[in-house]
């Protein structure tokens, strides 16, 4: 048994995380909006496996809908490029199919189990 005053503390984890939950708590945006203008943010910059997490996170919690993500994904190709656009499409379809097959909830291919909080 490990002595709790041994273990390591993440600090800033835990600083992340308290800010993180107080940007989402604010209540001018929605969190749908949040999670649009974060979707369109992480798709610009070719994140992959933090769109992975967002975009699960979206339908999972009733944020988006599967159009509404297919749309999201139609829109943002024009803006983001044919390449990065191509590949959200894919990764809505990709996770559309693992939710309709009862897919684990925050584990998407390529997390390894590690993907994290919604937020």
């Amino acid at each position: 048994m490990t002595d709790p005053a041994m273990e390591t503390v993440d600090s800033f984890g835990m600083m992340a995380e308290r800010q993180f939950a107080e940007v989402w708590s604010r209540t001018a945006l929605s969190d749908r909006e949040r999670r649009l203008l974060l979707l369109g943010l992480l798709v610009g910059q070719g994140l992959d496996t933090m769109t992975d997490v967002q975009l699960d996170a979206a339908l999972r919690t009733g944020d988006l809908t599967e159009p509404e993500l297919r749309e999201v994904a139609i829109f943002l190709t024009h803006y983001a490029g044919w390449i990065r656009g191509a590949r959200l499409n894919g990764q809505v379809e990709e996770l559309i199919e693992r939710v309709r097959n009862g897919g684990p909830a925050g584990d998407p291919p390529g997390c390894g189990g590690q993907a994290g909080s919604s937020l």
